[in-house]
């Protein structure tokens, strides 16, 4: 059974489209032609994450893929998943490389501070305030960094490394 953490969230279906049941999933990406060969999804069914094959997509409108589902025949089908969620396996993303990251993906890695020096392990990101923040573990304290395109100096990924460079004091701040 796939689990939500182990997706990320692709977009939503907003309408129908056809009396044959075809759907529109709004999606929420950037680059909408990334998307534009799969052959399933994952709709958030009741808190379930059921797999639907796809029978045919076209990109139109910029983010709005238009889907026939497998199994999806009628309006009444098509009725049944309308404003659902729907989620692709993590594994199916873009890879980005140099300092692009996905959030998920730095989780565990080592913080260094170009003057501080080892700051400690991501344990999460924290995006609810308007700048996204590392969330550090410095042996039980924890630290947190603006992840400002400026601080960020150097994505890791074969050592599991960010290099920062953070303001004078932000660091000690939270050690205080």
């Amino acid at each position: 059974m796939m689990q939500k953490e182990d997706c990320f969230y692709l977009g939503k279906i907003v309408k129908k489209h056809s009396f044959k049941g075809e759907v529109v999933i709004k999606l929420d990406t950037d680059e909408p032609d990334l998307y534009e060969n799969l052959e399933s999804v994952f709709v958030d069914l009741g808190n379930n994450l059921v797999p639907f094959f796809i029978e045919k997509s076209s990109l139109s409108k910029g983010t709005m893929f238009r889907v026939k589902f497998e199994d999806v025949d009628t309006e009444a089908d098509a009725e049944a998943v309308l404003r659902s969620e729907v989620y692709l396996p993590l594994d199916l993303l873009p890879k980005l490389s140099g300092n692009k990251f996905y959030y998920h993906e730095v989780i565990g890695f080592n913080v260094v501070d170009a003057s501080f020096g080892e700051v400690g392990k991501v344990v999460s990101i924290n995006d609810t305030s308007a700048q996204p923040l590392f969330e550090i573990d410095r042996e039980g304290k924890e630290i947190f960094i603006p992840m400002i395109d400026d601080f960020i100096k150097k994505v890791d990924r074969e050592n599991q490394t960010i290099e920062v460079a953070t303001p004078e004091g932000l660091i000690e701040l939270y050690l205080g």
